[in-house]
């Protein structure tokens, strides 16, 4: 799949409101506007909580992943994941917040 994801910005934290007002083509996945890829550190969060986005279909996952790629490649951030699947889609990750 060819990726939408176009860089946004060089570098830098965002506040929430400049997030709020990110194009769409700046997101993992697009279409419901999650995991902004404005540099290499929400790459890194991206690759981190891409088994954790709901809502989303395999069709968005592998946009998500060609978009993820694109980034990373722009951003040098190294990814060894060929597919999505690499990824997961279902959270594999523990949430510390469910642990007693």
């Amino acid at each position: 799949m060819k990726p939408t994801w176009k860089p946004y910005t060089e570098h830098g934290m965002l506040s929430a409101g400049e997030r709020k007002h990110l194009p769409d083509f700046v997101c993992a996945f697009p279409k419901q506007r999650k995991e902004p890829l404005t540099d290499a550190s929400h790459v890194r969060n991206a690759i981190a909580r891409f088994d954790q986005v709901k809502d989303v279909s395999d069709e968005d996952r592998e946009l998500a992943f060609a978009n993820i790629r694109a980034a990373a490649k722009h951003y040098r951030v190294e990814m060894t994941e060929k597919r999505w699947q690499d990824l997961g889609a279902k959270p594999h990750t523990r949430n510390p917040a469910h642990t007693h």
